[in-house]
Order: C-alpha cells, then sequence, then structure tokens
C-alpha cells in the first residue's frame, strides 16, 4: 500500500484506504475516492495533482494525495 501520489501516471489503481480527519475523509468521498473504487493520475504539476476519479478528473493537492492510499 502505498499514498496515490507515488502512483505512476496512466496507471490505473485501486483504493484502498482514505485516511485523515472525519471531515478530509467526508471530502474525499464526497469527490470519489471511495475504498475499492478505481484512480488514475493524470499529471502531477506545481504541488496539484489531476486525477481520473468515477469518470470525472479531479485537481488535488499532494497533502491530499498523501491520504488516499491505493
Amino acid at each position: 500500500m502505498m499514498p496515490l501520489r507515488l502512483a505512476d501516471p496512466g496507471e490505473v489503481n485501486i483504493i484502498k484506504r482514505v485516511g485523515g480527519s472525519p471531515e478530509v475523509k467526508k471530502h474525499l468521498e464526497d469527490l470519489g475516492f471511495v475504498a475499492g473504487g478505481e484512480v488514475s493520475v493524470i499529471s502531477m504539476m506545481g504541488g496539484n495533482i489531476i486525477v481520473n476519479v468515477k469518470e470525472s478528473r479531479v485537481a488535488i493537492s499532494e497533502e491530499m494525495a498523501n491520504k488516499i492510499f491505493i
């Protein structure tokens, strides 16, 4: 298990766990980051990571990506 921040761009991964405070977990789940879901990194730039999750593109910070484990 590793944080999403370390994933290779273009690789499809399965979310194993979402960490953080209850508020952070709720926010990430609202964006579609749920255990068992698929996620893939599109690009990383300037401290932000653009990912595909639930057929949507979402930009999250590296700090948030560190709370999502694949």
